[in-house]
């Protein structure tokens, strides 16, 4: 028997292994997921929010030379020199190392492999043959006419985690920037590496995508619930004077555009205020929050107040993270008094030092408290990725050095939490924060809204990419500016990308152009009806969109997701990034070529429906839909059970005690929805109902069963309207059949008990 080259030591689920090449500890979480450490084990609690672990079984073998060390999931055997090959239980295998320095290591590549994640990315989907480098930012060049940022660089939200489709998924745990060469520089090798710090990682073995993404979050955090509201519209403004119209700024004009929303019969529910309403203080001018009014606006409060009477259920203001002296107070100078700030070559820094507690409760009560009091209900915690980097409105790089290095990437979690986790408690319910910039554990204070991309149509697919990157990498709550940021839109692609924004997950309004603002009237007629149009149908999706939050919040499967992610094994989907499922059911296809009057579309396995016509169509095929202005191809799963309610102006106006079921048949399919009371956190402690629904279809007949509400919630749901997509009318029911619409509907059935319907 060969001489056994390593020596180990156990404690609980921990091995310390030591070789000639090499010495590190590997320890199980649980039997599909370990931790590889070559250096101290990290405990940072800013990306990893979990580090004890239930005893895991694992089996020991130590002959034949190697280390066996297998689990109900996998098997790990380390080779005499301490690299390691992963299998899964049934002996297939998932990873081998080839070699391993200080800094990174080097794994195999298998022939057919492909990877997905890696954060916000606006380059590729499948990353396989790539570079990455992954650094909170977004980025260093402007090549374009425009002077927009290159997006093959943009890197606001980099997220150092991949799921590969042979069905594992590593997760670097380093706070430092990071390069992955995935199969570039070999065809054969994959490699990645950290510019600092020892090195650690995370193995995940699923082998399904969802379950990674569990998996993961279940890791570095998952994503809450927000308030139900907002899933409702979203709109920024700069109170009508962006950079260099500053003095036409006024509560006034704020006023007016949340009036005109609500005359126009325009449903939304979210108001905050960008940069100018602030005054931009002595020391950092307006790369800092000096937490004063601009002098436009003479009565703060009373906006609140007239705002709040408009019915938004939220009303917020854009800040950034250098905190600076104004006309009446000298935040500045006490913040470094206290050495509150975080300190920098030359001075005491002007950031507030959110990494502290201290710090972070006096910016709370003596900073961010004099605008919260007058009525501000959230932060959008702008310019995160300013520490430790070139700042966007100023020449000042913040803090430098090692120590900086290190937290560069953290720094957005925790000016995010700040703000998220303070309102909270002020607010008394759930959280919200808006931020441009994060990194692995961001989905714990959401949400993340995709930056500031000039509105033309080459940045418009870009964006999208950004948003099922992002999804993959385990953030759910995701915006970006529909319309584009900066510039006056082409009316056309203000409406494709209205229509795309308005089926993300959290659908936002907001530009820069003066005098326009992407507000939807100054786009004429025809254009306000189509907005109009698509939010009211995002507003009667509210109870889908809801139950897919949940979903979320309980497996890390983002409401909206790329279709790698509930197909991973149909290499068609693999660079699809222009089509996306919302929620599980609603698969949509924004427009994204000028002046289109079709465009392709993949249907992946199984039957689909276009939520337009009614046509039915079998999938793993191409098609080629129609799309006029005033339709984005929507396809909708057969089998599908979506939730739906009638259009309110803003949530809470009225009670919902009639919910909307579309059913489209199918062979077999169920889903769960979910009500709480929208607002406060008890649903954590199980204060919630589902309502489990199910359809079944065979020899013509459709059996759909609704249970009893489950849970300690007592729901609102007094009644369920079936609407039933069939191609003819039934034999038999009560109901009422659309010959036009092909929809069978029957109202009044009673929620509060289980019901079976038989249509046939």
């Amino acid at each position: 028997m060969p001489a056994r080259a390593q020596q180990f030591t156990r404690q609980g689920n921990a091995f310390q292994i030591h070789t000639a090449a090499q010495s590190f500890q590997l320890e199980f979480c649980t039997p599909t997921l370990f931790r590889v450490s070559y250096g101290n084990p990290a405990r940072e609690p800013l990306m990893v929010t979990r580090y004890a672990w239930d005893s895991v079984s694992v089996q020991v073998n130590d002959g034949d030379g190697k280390l066996q060390l297998t689990t109900s999931g996998l098997r790990v055997v380390v080779g005499t020199t301490g690299l390691l090959e992963v299998y899964d239980s049934n002996g297939r295998l998932l990873s081998a190392d080839k070699s391993r320095d200080s800094s990174g290591i080097k794994k195999v590549l298998q022939a057919d492999e492909h990877f997905f994640g890696f954060g916000e990315r606006m380059d590729f989907l499948d990353q396989r043959g790539k570079k990455v480098q992954l650094e909170v930012g977004r980025g260093k060049e402007k090549p374009h006419i425009v002077g927009a940022y290159n997006v093959l660089q943009a890197n606001y939200s980099p997220v150092p985690f991949f799921m590969s489709t042979k069905g594992y998924g590593i997760f670097l745990h380093t706070t430092y920037n990071s390069s992955w060469d995935m199969g570039n520089t070999a065809l054969d090798t994959y490699s990645f590496s950290a510019a600092r710090g020892p090195l650690e990682y995370y193995f995940i073995y699923g082998p399904q995508f969802t379950d990674l993404l569990d998996q993961y979050t279940g890791l570095t955090g998952k994503s809450p619930l927000l308030p139900q509201f907002a899933l409702g519209l979203h709109v920024g403004t700069y109170s009508g004077g962006t950079w260099g119209h500053e003095e036409l700024t006024s509560s006034a004009y704020v006023i007016e555009l949340a009036r005109r929303f609500r005359k126009m019969g325009i449903p939304v529910d979210i108001l905050f205020l960008d940069s100018t309403w602030r005054l931009f203080g002595e020391n950092g001018g307006k790369g800092a929050t000096s937490f004063e009014w601009r002098e436009t606006f003479s009565n703060p409060k009373a906006m609140f107040d007239t705002l709040y009477n408009l019915h938004y259920n939220m009303v917020g203001l854009h800040i950034r993270p250098r905190i600076d002296n104004g006309t009446r107070y000298k935040l500045l100078d006490t913040a470094r008094s206290l050495h509150y700030t975080y300190p920098e070559a030359n001075n005491p820094g002007e950031f507030i030092n959110y990494f502290d507690s201290a710090a972070v409760s006096w910016w709370w009560q003596h900073a961010a408290m004099k605008v919260a009091a007058a009525g501000a209900r959230f932060f959008k915690t702008d310019e995160g990725s300013a520490f430790g980097a070139l700042a966007n409105e100023s020449a000042k790089t913040g803090p430098g050095g090692p120590e900086a290095q290190r937290l560069h990437n953290v720094f957005p979690i925790a000016y995010a939490k700040a703000a998220y986790e303070q309102f909270a408690a002020y607010n008394q319910m759930r959280g919200l924060n808006q931020t441009r910039e994060g990194y692995a554990g961001i989905q714990r204070f959401p949400f993340i809204f995709a930056g500031d991309w000039p509105s033309q149509w080459q940045y418009f697919e870009p964006v999208i990419k950004a948003g099922l990157n992002i999804g993959v990498s385990g953030v759910g709550y995701w915006a970006h500016c529909m319309g584009g940021f900066e510039q006056a839109a082409d009316p056309e692609l203000y409406v494709r990308w209205v229509q795309f924004g308005m089926l993300s997950p959290v659908a936002l309004l907001f530009g820069m152009d003066h005098p326009g603002y992407k507000e939807p009237w100054r786009y004429g007629r025809e254009v306000t009806e189509i907005f109009k149009q698509y939010d009211e149908m995002r507003y009667s999706l509210l109870p889908y969109l809801y139950s897919a939050s949940y979903h979320q919040y309980k497996t890390g499967t983002p409401i909206m997701s790329a279709l790698v992610l509930a197909y991973q094994d149909d290499v068609n989907v693999y660079n699809i990034a222009d089509q996306y499922l919302l929620g599980e059911n609603i698969m949509v296809c924004p427009v994204t070529e000028k002046g289109a009057a079709t465009r392709v579309v993949y249907l992946p396995q199984g039957e689909w429906i276009d939520y337009w016509t009614g046509r039915h169509y079998e999938g793993k095929t191409y098609l080629n839909a129609v799309c006029p202005l005033d339709k984005v191809p929507i396809f909708i799963k057969a089998g599908s059970i979506i939730p739906k309610q009638q259009v309110v102006q803003y949530v809470g106006q009225r009670v919902i005690d009639n919910v909307i079921l579309e059913i489209y048949p199918g062979t077999e399919s169920k889903a769960d929805l979910y009500t709480d009371d929208g607002k406060s956190l008890q649903y954590q402690q199980g204060s919630y109902a589902i309502t489990h629904i199910d359809q079944r279809t065979e020899n013509g007949s459709c059996r759909i069963h609704i249970s009893a509400p489950e849970g300690k919630f007592n729901a609102p749901t007094r009644t369920f309207t079936l609407r039933v997509h069939l191609d003819k009318a039934p034999a038999n029911g009560k109901g009422q059949y659309d010959a036009a619409a092909q929809v069978y509907t029957l109202t009044g059935i009673e929620a509060s008990k289980e019901n079976t319907i038989l249509i046939n």
